[in-house]
């Protein structure tokens, strides 16, 4: 899978043509990465791209690139190279089985605002997918004679997903375009929370089948929970943006 997504310039999205690359913008690698989102494509997607033209064989599959973020690394024993000091790593038990993790007890970088925003753009692609997932449930399954989405409080919660999703959609976008850090603290902030709720809504309107380990949403569930930790994690985000529309309080 990794060599065919280099072979469709999936990593190199953003390397110059006359590098070899695709050629394109930021605001084009937040569609395809929020559609990697929505597909669960596992492995360090977002440190591969980033790594593409200074690494050689990023840009076309050839190397998988891992990368020391907010204390975590995504796939060390399975990448060829590592941007960090992975010194003292330990293992974790992640919650998501496709995305194995180690802990590394370095000092955290600061995480780098494309990053930061390629992880929006795939808690996105899972925000928009189980807000998709959570409707078409809601529409086929039947209790008491009529679908479950006819009842208020499963109505609500694909409401409520849906509403989230769109907002952190438009804030993506947004900071796809102007490319600011503080527009782009915000895109992270609202698409993690529409990601994460949005999961959990949808397995709530999903029931006990929600709850099985192949189901989809429980998927995106627990990549969503995952993905919250990369990149500086929210926290990092929420600091930015404070002290962006408050200077000199943070």
């Amino acid at each position: 899978m990794w060599r065919a997504l280099g072979d469709l310039g999936f990593f190199a999205l953003r390397v110059p043509e006359a590098d070899g690359g695709v050629g394109l913008g930021l605001a084009e690698a937040v569609l395809v990465f929020e559609e990697a989102g929505r597909a669960l494509l596992p492995g360090p997607l977002v440190a591969t791209h980033l790594a593409a033209g200074a690494v050689p064989g990023a840009a076309t599959g050839e190397t998988v690139v891992a990368a020391v973020d907010g204390g975590l690394v995504e796939w060390l024993a399975e990448a060829d190279a590592v941007r960090g000091d992975t010194t003292g790593a330990v293992p974790l038990r992640s919650l998501d089985p496709l995305t194995p993790l180690h802990r590394v007890p370095a000092a955290r970088p600061a995480p780098d605002p494309v990053a930061v925003l390629l992880t929006a753009a795939e808690q996105l692609g899972t925000a928009g997918r189980v807000c998709e997932l959570a409707a078409q449930h809601a529409r086929a399954r039947e209790q008491f004679g009529r679908p479950i989405g006819a009842f208020q409080a499963v109505a609500h919660l694909c409401a409520g997903i849906l509403v989230r999703a769109e907002t952190a959609r438009a804030a993506v976008y947004a900071a796809a375009v102007t490319a600011d850090p503080a527009d782009i603290a915000a895109a992270r902030i609202l698409a993690d929370e529409a990601a994460v709720r949005g999961a959990h809504d949808c397995l709530q309107v999903h029931g006990g089948m929600g709850f099985t380990w192949e189901s989809e949403v429980h998927l995106h569930l627990k990549r969503a929970w995952v993905r919250t930790q990369r990149a500086g994690g929210v926290t990092e985000s929420e600091e930015l943006l404070a002290a962006a529309l408050a200077p000199g309080t943070a």
